[in-house]
């Protein structure tokens, strides 16, 4: 069964599944999923009672994993589907000539190329490009802020990850996940910023999510943004 609290202004959803344990347990899962296994003779009222007091473990064990799996629908890439650009939503418009092109023109990305069949192929690329240049403009900012703490990055890669939006590896390098150029400009600068602060805190720390919130008050509201986005 499933059930929920409100704790401040966040709902918590859960999953509740009674056994013969002693004592009630909580799970997260990397897919943010809240997992509450209690004894049989545990009231619901109880076991909301407890998921309340553990409700900050709960939200700082989500936040762990940042790191959503991109869920978006598989594109045919044909004429008249939508395709996302920093957020935005743009129809594909597919024209057959005698160049190999991509570029956005009013509401349209538009796909220019001697064989429809290079649509895909053209417009991954063409994305792939986008992400090189805008991460690194969106990077560079919040990289020079951080140097106060003496820290920088050894590098910014992309990459793509099935489960990952962005990594901080133990030499410093930040990977990016290329499917957050889809995302608004604010959901980019969430996850680098993310990534930056574990060049000072390694785990998820207490003092990790305080530096968070002290670089980006409101990064959890683009944590969501980008959850339901690309969901």
């Amino acid at each position: 069964m499933t059930d929920c609290i409100q704790f401040g202004k966040r709902q918590i959803q859960y999953t509740l599944e009674y056994t013969q344990r002693k004592t009630l347990g909580i799970t997260v899962t990397p897919e943010m999923e809240v997992l509450v296994k209690a004894p049989a003779h545990a009231s619901p009222e109880e076991v909301k009672e407890r998921v309340r007091k553990k409700a900050p473990w709960i939200i700082k064990q989500q936040s762990y994993f940042l790191t959503f799996q991109p869920r978006t629908p598989e594109r045919k890439f044909v004429s008249g589907e939508t395709h996302l650009y920093l957020g935005r939503q743009y129809q594909l418009k597919i024209i057959q000539g005698s160049a190999e092109i991509v570029t956005i023109r009013g509401p349209h990305i538009e796909v220019i190329t001697p064989d429809k069949r290079k649509a895909r192929k053209l417009l991954t690329s063409w994305y792939l490009e986008r992400a090189r240049q805008k991460f690194h403009e969106i990077a560079q900012p919040l990289i020079t802020r951080f140097r106060k703490y003496n820290v920088f990055p050894s590098a910014i890669v992309l990459r793509n990850m099935s489960r990952r939006w962005g990594s901080c590896t133990p030499g410093g390098k930040i990977i990016l996940n290329p499917e957050l150029i889809k995302a608004p400009r604010a959901c980019i600068e969430y996850v680098i910023t993310h990534e930056l602060c574990h060049l000072v805190h390694r785990d998820h720390t207490k003092q990790f999510f305080d530096l968070q919130t002290k670089e980006m008050e409101h990064w959890e509201k683009w944590k969501m943004v980008l959850e339901k986005l690309l969901a």
